[in-house]
């Protein structure tokens, strides 16, 4: 892979990641899901995001998914979720 395309795709997905993040905690908001779901919720909405950018974007469908993916992640944080355990849902208010 070319240095300029990688380049071009975690520009990309910098970008998406404002817009996941902000849809991630819309859903959150919304609908109680175990938070256990959340990453895979946040990565299932940068795919979508990403896929859906082609007229914002030169990259083709896969890079733009690629970027999608890793907006996803990053904004609901992987690696927090990887690292604790996270039992209940959003919507308790106990912390």
């Amino acid at each position: 892979m070319n240095n300029d395309v990688l380049n071009h795709v975690l520009s990309f997905a910098s970008v998406l990641s404002v817009f996941v993040l902000a849809l991630v905690q819309l859903v959150k908001k919304s609908i109680s899901i175990p938070r256990n779901a959340v990453p895979i919720t946040g990565l299932v909405i940068g795919l979508i995001v990403g896929a859906a950018s082609g007229p914002f974007t030169h990259l083709d469908i896969i890079l733009r998914l690629w970027a999608g993916a890793i907006a996803g992640l990053s904004a609901t944080g992987l690696f927090e979720l990887a690292f604790k355990d996270r039992p209940g849902f959003t919507g308790d208010s106990k912390l």
